[in-house]
């Protein structure tokens, strides 16, 4: 075979199959650019591009006075990424330049680790290269401003490596104040209730984007590419502040004084259906009381007593009674169809349906529904129906249990309607009992409880939320006047089950109720019963302003159990409270006489003079040596004499009582004093005598007043 032949046919088989391969490395390289290069730009893009959200400042609560009820505040994560180029170059000679300082700074800053400690744990992960190393989690803004000053920190992110990871923190500046009702969740967020999740689209606003490219081992922002992000809108609610505050008080009081389980003080505004206070608490394990569950909106029960302006409402309407229709009380018992109900207070006889409300009888007005609904039931439901206590009351919250319960006609059996009739057989909400109480107190005019009154941003008021009239009339001019006429009595009269609360000022009307309670599935307890006390009322009773419902929740240790005198009595305290603040006319004029007290303050001598001198207040120093003054104000007269820190010996304590926070700090630290400071205002006590002798660098703390 000839071996030119042979070797030339190799080496154009070879070079015939290098101008395929490129033929087709040429083709694919066409193709992938013109054909799939959309594709595979987008993949590339979203290797090295990503959207990160911006989040939007979550919009505040306040009360109707102006206090923030809940905020956002910024928190900071804090992060190192060891591997950062400007961290290690060198050989990581910035990082160990810096370590020690370092170390300490956060030692003294956390306190929760010695600077060794620090040391050790940063140089390890340092070695470790760790890219995200979590340094603090939750830093409060006071801190973050101090850390931005330490060694490496302040040299920024790419020499340092520290990576600061900025978000909101929803706090409540009043802590339990309303704080079921704002919603706010003490351990999550996402579990917020209440206004907190009722307006939660409202207070979010509208999240932003930030398109980052990842360069240099790290996302940096991309001009120019930045939706930013919609803040959100501030609620005002009803709420008053002071109103709130008077509520809760009373009604935690009660609760540790009578043992009981938890309770509930809804406050509204007579006139527009403002709910101007909404106090809950519930007993926990430890024996403390926090607001655990909103109560007032979201918790049905069987009312008692107070349900019997419901039954005589109807009544009324109806023209089968009157006021003064006389009615047989049985001697305080009588059985209904196999079940007996009882008066808690045993043996009356003949009395008037005026005097029966007023002293709750249970015998009479179940009496009085039975013979007149027994065989119109559908009347009376219609009547509890217009009362609107089958449905919900329209409050701007979610309340997930507050629907109540008025059974189907069906399901009533003989004894339903002289149970219902005193406050058994139907669950319903303390607010739904107050709505309706409201309405009485307003003349008929029933009005939707409401919580919020206004939405802004930007401070400026976008929507304002007017009262809502749910029923123009719920029931007769007439019938409302008899009906105040017996809540009245129920205080005023001496027999009226909450006459203890009686006030000589002002007149308060309203129902008591002593419910007993179910226990779980095992029913009423008749061994050893479980009472829900109850009062709703209103203040002042001529010229209604305020509508309350406090209901109190007992417990086997409670000894108080009645409605006058565990309700009532918290019910008096927030009334006394608002009426002497908001109602109260009375005026007192007393004598003036000269003014004989001494008011003393030190201060030096150029600034008391300045200031004498520019409110034009005449005043008398005399002194004239020493740039410290006694001043001493009595009968609108000014007298400035020589302080006796004048001419002390340098390292003598000076006498700073009296002074302003800025000179007594001026005058101990030049003398080289460490100082401690406790309260606010003028200085009123010093830990080191005047006078004393003292170190340099020794500690002296000042109390203010």
């Amino acid at each position: 075979m000839d071996i030119r032949k042979d070797i030339l046919w190799r080496v154009y088989l070879c070079f015939l199959c290098m101008v395929l391969l490129c033929i087709f490395v040429l083709g694919r390289a066409i193709y992938i650019q013109r054909v799939q290069g959309s594709f595979w730009r987008g993949m590339g893009d979203s290797l090295h591009l990503k959207y990160q959200p911006i989040v939007a400042e979550r919009g505040s609560i306040y009360s109707e006075d102006g206090n923030m009820l809940s905020t956002s505040i910024p928190v900071f994560d804090v992060f190192i990424d060891f591997a950062a180029d400007g961290l290690r170059e060198k050989d990581g000679k910035r990082f160990n330049e810096n370590i020690d300082s370092l170390s300490y700074c956060l030692a003294n800053l956390f306190k929760d680790k010695n600077a060794a400690e620090y040391g050790k744990e940063l140089k390890r992960a340092f070695s470790e290269k760790d890219r995200y190393f979590l340094l603090k989690r939750k830093m409060p803004f006071e801190e973050y401003i101090q850390m931005r000053n330490f060694p490496l920190v302040r040299l920024g992110r790419n020499k340092s490596g520290f990576i600061i990871d900025a978000r909101d923190k929803r706090i409540n500046p009043y802590v339990l104040l309303a704080n079921r009702t704002i919603g706010l969740s003490r351990q999550d967020s996402t579990k917020n209730v209440g206004l907190e999740l009722t307006y939660d689209s409202l207070l979010k606003g509208t999240t932003g984007q930030r398109l980052m490219r990842y360069s240099a081992g790290t996302y940096l922002p991309v001009e120019g590419a930045e939706l930013d992000p919609v803040n959100g809108k501030d609620i005002v609610t009803t709420l008053d502040t002071y109103i709130q505050d008077v509520a809760e008080n009373a009604l935690m009081n009660m609760l540790i004084a009578n043992n009981s389980v938890h309770g509930t003080a809804i406050v509204m505004e007579t006139a527009t259906g403002k709910i101007k206070a909404i106090a809950n608490l519930g007993k926990q394990p430890d024996g403390s009381y926090i607001e655990d569950l909103n109560y007032g909106i979201g918790k049905r029960t069987e009312p008692g007593s107070i349900f019997k302006l419901a039954t005589l409402m109807s009544l009324l309407e109806d023209k089968y009674v009157d006021t003064n229709t006389i009615v047989n009380c049985e001697g305080g018992a009588k059985s209904f169809y196999g079940l007996v109900i009882k008066d808690s207070h045993m043996g009356t006889g003949d009395i008037s349906v005026k005097d029966a409300f007023a002293e709750s009888s249970n015998v009479a007005f179940a009496k009085l529904a039975d013979q007149y609904y027994h065989n119109e039931p559908a009347k009376f439901r219609n009547h509890l129906h217009k009362m609107r206590l089958d449905t919900t009351t329209g409050v701007d919250i979610i309340a997930s249990s507050g629907f109540p319960v008025i059974k189907k006609l069906k399901n009533w059996g003989p004894t339903s309607i002289p149970y219902m009739a005193h406050g058994y057989e139907e669950l319903v909400t303390p607010l739904h009992m107050l709505t309706l109480y409201n309405a009485v107190a307003n003349n008929g005019k029933m009005m939707r409880p409401y919580l919020v009154s206004s939405i802004k941003e930007y401070g400026v008021t976008i929507k304002n939320i007017d009262p809502v009239v749910l029923d123009p009339q719920i029931c007769s001019a007439e019938t409302v006047g008899k009906l105040k006429s017996c809540m009245l009595r129920v205080v005023d009269w001496e027999h009226g089950t909450a006459h203890a609360i009686k006030d000589s000022i002002y007149q308060i009307a309203g129902k008591t109720g002593t419910a007993v309670s179910a226990q779980d599935n095992r029913g009423y307890n008749k061994g050893n019963k479980i009472y829900q006390a109850s009062f709703i009322g209103y203040f002042p009773a001529a010229a209604p302003k305020y509508t309350m419902a406090v209901v109190i929740q007992n417990s086997k240790e409670s000894k108080l159990v009645y409605g006058a005198a565990v309700s009532g009595a918290v019910f008096k305290t927030i009334s006394d409270k608002l009426y002497a603040r908001y109602l109260s006319t009375a005026t007192y004029n007393t004598a003036l006489v000269k003014d004989s007290i001494i008011n003393n303050a030190v201060g030096m001598k150029m600034d008391v003079r300045s200031i004498f001198g520019y409110m034009a207040i005449p005043f008398t120093d005399s002194s004239t040596t020493g740039s410290w003054r006694n001043i001493a104000f009595a009968q609108n007269t000014v007298i400035m004499r020589s302080s006796a820190n004048t001419g002390l010996a340098s390292l003598t304590t000076p006498d700073v009582t009296g002074m302003g926070l800025k000179d007594a700090v001026y005058l101990l630290e030049n003398k080289g004093l460490k100082i401690n400071i406790q309260g606010k205002g003028k200085v009123i006590n010093q830990s080191m005598a005047a006078g004393t002798i003292f170190t340099k660098g020794q500690k002296i703390s000042l109390f203010l007043n």
